[in-house]
């Protein structure tokens, strides 16, 4: 029964972070782009005007960053999701790792939770065991709890 809440959770998630990363590729949008275009238009030598397949190949290429930079944020919150699907299947088990204070940890993982920083809009997943906190990176080993 978590399975299913798991996998509703992440697929809202996956979901959710789709929609950021759409609202997030294109912060300048058609209108200014446009704009771009036409006063580089205007702003030509009259007497060597560029070539229409000049202008296109500009065309593609600014579309072509423009959508690097889109998969490169959907990848990347698509990942922290994986990060936090996995995590949350770590509830229950027995692991080893070492702590936030590098001290060594060995126990059943309590609870998950994540911690977000705003200024770099980053977020890790924590992983509880017992009284001590850890990055779900540093565990060393996984058993079954």
């Amino acid at each position: 029964m978590s399975q299913i809440g798991q996998t509703s959770a992440a697929a809202f998630t996956a979901s959710e972070t789709a929609s950021q990363a759409s609202a997030q590729a294109d912060p300048y949008g058609d209108v200014d782009f446009m704009k771009l275009l036409i006063n580089e238009m205007q702003n030509q030598d009259p007497l060597d005007p560029m070539k229409n397949s000049e202008m296109v190949q500009q065309i593609s290429q600014i579309r072509e960053i423009g959508a690097t930079d889109a998969l490169t944020s959907t990848l990347g919150n698509l990942a922290s999701s994986q990060e936090l699907v996995t995590a949350s299947s770590l509830i229950g088990q027995s692991v080893t790792g070492l702590a936030d204070d590098a001290s060594p940890v060995d126990g059943l993982v309590d609870r998950i939770t994540v911690e977000t920083d705003s200024e770099n809009e980053s977020r890790l997943i924590k992983v509880h065991v017992g009284g001590k906190t850890m990055s779900i990176k540093n565990i060393r080993e996984i058993q079954p709890g």
